[in-house]
């Protein structure tokens, strides 16, 4: 059977505990692949701060670090945690450690990547921060670049906070 929603899909946390998707049904969400040691890790501060915007109104940040890109997510489960805590004070569900590309890729990414492909229809993950944004209906509306700072995609998420 062929998924249809992100809401199919369920990831362990950083504690291992899984969580399912469905879960989440009627939020928005900001899916991205994530890293501790990468340039754009400062954008950690921008994802919280889009948090604690609209978690009110129905939206979630979803991040899961990746060690594809640089080997820049060497950590361990703990380690990624308190770098998280510590630096950024995320407050939003950080997932295991898990692989965007290749024949390990996670379901949640291959499902993503094959709903919204990036330049040139490539499905390819390109490097870490890479952010898609989840409908209420658990439907992929649109893929955001690494370089593209979290803030600058508040009109595209209170776009979909305001639909009914």
């Amino acid at each position: 059977m062929k998924e249809q929603s992100v809401y199919d899909f369920s990831a362990p946390l950083l504690d291992d505990a899984p969580i399912s998707l469905e879960s989440m049904r009627g939020q928005v969400l900001l899916v991205a692949n994530t890293a501790s040691q990468c340039g754009f890790t400062p954008q950690y501060a921008g994802l919280e701060r889009l948090f604690q915007t609209y978690k009110g109104r129905g939206f979630q940040v979803l991040a899961f670090p990746c060690n594809q890109f640089g080997a820049q997510e060497p950590g361990s489960a703990a380690q990624i945690g308190s770098f998280c805590q510590k630096n950024y004070g995320v407050s939003f569900p950080v997932f295991s450690k898990i692989d965007v590309n290749g024949p390990d890729t996670h379901p949640i990414f291959r499902f993503l990547k094959e709903k919204k492909p990036g330049l040139f229809g490539t499905t390819r993950i390109k490097w870490n921060f890479t952010k898609f944004l989840v409908d209420r209906e658990g439907r992929v509306v649109k893929r955001f670049a690494p370089s593209k700072p979290p803030e600058s995609l508040a009109p595209d998420i209170e776009q979909l906070l305001d639909r009914t």
